[in-house]
């Protein structure tokens, strides 16, 4: 049985290229459709690649955070998107993320909370599980490095603290600030999250280190424990 013949790249008109589009016009000139069309090359048998990539948008609320979210399985279920192509997709977001918490965090001075939320809310705020991080900061609040320290649930007994003191001496920090998120979108903290946080300031303290603050990001809101003067 001879495969359907899919809509490819040369088959479309030249101003529905957007790999020539980029050539001539630069890459500021593409549509979020048009990028993501370049990364999965073709489209279905009905649909060109960029027809395709403007439905998974619609559907995601042609928003990128909101496409962020979505798993290989979630994007397979569109007719021309295999395995390869979803994790296309998947890859070339966390590399976006990864590249804006980067140029954050090499130029960022720490000056309140929403400073933080800046830093996170890309990295962390469409993920479906918990991840814990710890800012190092000198004495001026500039960043010295961002560090994951665990995935999961916050509990006293996922974060090692030893590790997270050991890292901040040996990087000479002399503040620290932590960050984790809430998939369920809530960003109130639990008693675990409250708990940890005093444990971890108090044995900062001992090394003469400052909890600065704790903030728990979601995909649009975050709760500071600073702001909220429970630290």
């Amino acid at each position: 049985m001879n495969k359907p013949n899919k809509l490819s790249i040369k088959t479309w008109a030249i101003e529905d290229r957007p790999r020539e589009k980029l050539l001539t016009k630069g890459i500021n000139s593409l549509s979020n459709a048009e990028l993501i069309s370049i990364l999965i090359r073709a489209g279905s048998k009905n649909e060109s690649a960029v027809e395709l990539s403007k439905k998974i948008l619609i559907n995601a609320n042609n928003n990128l955070n909101q496409l962020g979210k979505l798993s290989v399985n979630d994007l397979k279920k569109y007719k021309g998107i295999g395995e390869a192509k979803a994790i296309s997709i998947i890859a070339a977001l966390e590399l976006g993320k990864r590249r804006k918490v980067e140029e954050v965090v090499n130029k960022q001075k720490i000056s309140n909370s929403n400073d933080i939320f800046d830093i996170y809310k890309s990295l962390l705020g469409d993920l479906q599980h918990e991840e814990f991080w710890v800012l190092y900061l000198n004495n001026a609040h500039k960043i010295i490095d961002n560090q994951k320290l665990s995935e999961g649930g916050i509990t006293a007994t996922t974060i090692d603290i030893r590790l997270l003191l050991k890292t901040a001496l040996e990087k000479l920090a002399t503040a620290i600030i932590l960050c984790h998120n809430h998939p369920s979108g809530n960003i109130n903290p639990s008693n675990d999250d409250i708990n940890i946080t005093k444990k971890i300031k108090e044995s900062a303290k001992i090394m003469d280190i400052k909890l600065l603050d704790h903030i728990i990001v979601t995909d649009n809101n975050y709760y500071s424990f600073a702001d909220e003067g429970i630290l």
